[in-house]
C-alpha cells in the first residue's frame, strides 16, 4: 500500500538541528495528525521521497518510532502505524484525567489575569475553529489550551509527565474532535470560569469530568 500522503501533508524540514531528528519530527507529527493512518504500511523510498531525503534518517526514524510504540516493524512485511487498542487509549487517557485535574487545581491557585486572558484567547479561537470546520486547527488549539492549563500550575514534574502523554493525547483525540465540537470549547470556558474565581475544587472537577468525556467519546467513535 502507498503511503497516500495528503496533499500539502508533508511539513518542511526547515528547521535547524540533525537531519535524523527532522525526519523523525516530522513522521510524528504525520501520525500524530493521522496523515499517516493507524495500520497504514511505511514504505522507506515513498516517505523518503516525500520528505526530500536519503532512505537513511527515514530508516532510523522508523527504528526509533518503533521503540517508542508509534510504529510496529514486522519481519519480511516492512514498517506499519501502531494501531492502538481499546485498553492502550483507555489506560494512556486515565491517566491524562488524574494529571490535568491536579494541574486544573493548581492553576486555580497560581492562574494570574494574564493567564487567565492567554485561555479565553485561545477558547475564542477554538470556537471559532469549530464554526469553520477546521479539525487541524481545533485539535491544535485544544492541545495549546490544555498546555496553558498546565503552565498555569506551575509545577515541573506534573508538566513533564504530561508532557509524555501529550502526543499520544493528540493522536486518540483527532478521531473525535469533531464529535466532540462546540461541547468540548464550552466545557473549557466552563473551566477557564472556575480558574478565574480561584476555586480549585471546581476547576478540578470540570477538567475531570471533560477529560472523561473525551474519553468515553473516543470509544463510541465508531456506534452509530
Amino acid at each position: 500500500m502507498s503511503t497516500g500522503l495528503p496533499h500539502g501533508a508533508v511539513p518542511k524540514l526547515e528547521r535547524p538541528g540533525p537531519l535524523r531528528e527532522r525526519v523523525y519530527e516530522a513522521l510524528l507529527e504525520l501520525i500524530t495528525t493521522r496523515a499517516l493512518r493507524p495500520g497504514q504500511h511505511l514504505v522507506e523510498s515513498e516517505l523518503a521521497g516525500h520528505l526530500g531525503v536519503s532512505r537513511q534518517p527515514v530508516r532510523e526514524a522508523l527504528q526509533r518510532l518503533n521503540t517508542e510504540g508509534w510504529v510496529d516493524l514486522r519481519p519480511a512485511q516492512g514498517a506499519f502505524v501502531h494501531e492502538p487498542t481499546e485498553e492502550e487509549a483507555d489506560q494512556l487517557l486515565s491517566v491524562r484525567t488524574l494529571l490535568e485535574a491536579e494541574a486544573a487545581r493548581l492553576a486555580a491557585v497560581n492562574s494570574g489575569t494574564d493567564g487567565i486572558a492567554a485561555l479565553e484567547e485561545l477558547c475564542a479561537k477554538g470556537e471559532q475553529a469549530v464554526a469553520d470546520d477546521d479539525v487541524d486547527l481545533a485539535v491544535a488549539t485544544d492541545a495549546a489550551f490544555h498546555a496553558k492549563v498546565m503552565e498555569l500550575a506551575g509545577n515541573v514534574v506534573l508538566s513533564e509527565l504530561a508532557g509524555q502523554v501529550d502526543r499520544r493525547v493528540r493522536w486518540y483525540y483527532n478521531p473525535v474532535a469533531r464529535r466532540r465540537g462546540t461541547r468540548s470549547w464550552i466545557e473549557h470556558r466552563s473551566l477557564t470560569g472556575a480558574i478565574s474565581s480561584r476555586d480549585e475544587q471546581r476547576a478540578a472537577e470540570i477538567m475531570r469530568a471533560h477529560t472523561e468525556h473525551t474519553r468515553k467519546t473516543y470509544h463510541q467513535r465508531e456506534e452509530s
